[in-house]
């Protein structure tokens, strides 16, 4: 009986040492993260009519006319396409690139996405899905240029050695396809979607400068300070 005791007082302990134990660790996604809004303030510029008709493939991929995405503004001022990175703060660290690539995709003739967003020596996967032959040419200024015919269905493969915000690409063949793509040294960047939102993940402690890029508008930066475990919020505007 005094054994069966003494049994049972020792699994009670080892089950709330356990328990003790899960409640010091805290929750598994304790890592900071700093997430955010982009907006535009103001009357927003409306897009332009992109004019196809030198190709009736391009044409035909659309059941509506294209639109130029240079500035893409959503409900209540959401601003889309708008890079968000950490631009100072990281030091010397050091980042592998991911084993999954990124995907630049020719759709309907226009870019897919129209700003894309990877890291330094990551694979880039460039994807032709329309039925015409494009000729994808990125210009940048601190990396290898390149400028290659892309047939339908046509695998084509590339990387970036070097950081670079952010590189200009198009088509020799139809002049109004241009993109962008930003390369970066580390993973804490993010794009805007169309409800103007980004979320930088697992971020280091520390005290970051983080900048926001837009095509036509330009760039800002704000300085913040994230502690262990904190989630903290972030917001930028932009003016015409």
């Amino acid at each position: 009986m005094k054994r069966n005791f003494y049994l049972l007082r020792i699994a009670v302990a080892t089950v709330t040492l356990c328990l003790l134990g899960r409640m010091s660790a805290g929750p598994a996604d304790s890592s900071p993260s700093l997430k955010g809004e982009v907006k535009f303030e103001g009357t927003a510029p409306k897009p332009s009519r992109i004019d196809m008709s030198q190709d009736p493939l391009c044409v035909k991929a659309h059941s509506t006319p294209a639109t130029t995405e240079d500035v893409v503004v959503g409900a209540n001022g959401a601003l889309a396409n708008v890079v968000v990175y950490v631009s100072d703060g990281l030091g010397a660290r050091t980042f592998q690139p991911p084993a999954q690539p990124a995907v630049f995709e020719q759709k309907g003739c226009q870019y897919k996405p129209h700003v894309l967003a990877m890291q330094a020596n990551q694979k880039l996967d460039v994807v032709n899905s329309d039925e015409t032959t494009h000729n994808i040419h990125p210009s940048p200024a601190n990396n290898r240029e390149w400028n290659m015919t892309q047939p339908h269905g046509v695998p084509l493969e590339q990387t970036f050695a070097r950081e670079e915000i952010a590189i200009p690409v198009k088509c020799n063949v139809h002049p109004w396809m241009r993109g962008y793509i930003a390369v970066f040294k580390h993973p804490y960047f993010s794009v805007t979607d169309k409800d103007g939102s980004f979320d930088l993940k697992d971020l280091p402690p520390g005290t970051y400068t983080i900048t926001a890029w837009q095509e036509k508008l330009g760039t800002q930066t704000q300085k913040v300070t994230i502690g262990a475990g904190e989630a903290k919020t972030l917001d930028f505007t932009f003016k015409q």
